[in-house]
């Protein structure tokens, strides 16, 4: 039997996993790696480049977007248990 699920929390869980693999992909740009991916997320992210505030200001963007969605998620999941 599956219970309800707390929004906030997996809203912060993933607000954090977000603003992780930006600061991992931020990195990894400075790094001449996968700049592919990374070209894709200055294409896709307002505040996103591999300056150090850029990748400040992508990992802050992507742990908003991060937590609404994953609260979001949560909330429909509640109302269908």
């Amino acid at each position: 039997m599956a219970g309800k699920l707390n929004e906030a929390a997996f809203g912060y869980a993933g607000a954090s996993v977000s603003a992780l693999g930006m600061l991992l992909l931020g990195l990894l740009g400075n790094l001449g790696l996968y700049s592919s991916g990374v070209r894709m997320m200055m294409d896709r992210h307002m505040f996103f480049s591999l300056s150090p505030l850029g990748i400040i200001t992508g990992m802050i963007e992507a742990a908003v977007i991060g937590y609404v969605f994953s609260y979001a998620f949560v909330l429909l999941y509640n109302k269908f248990v």
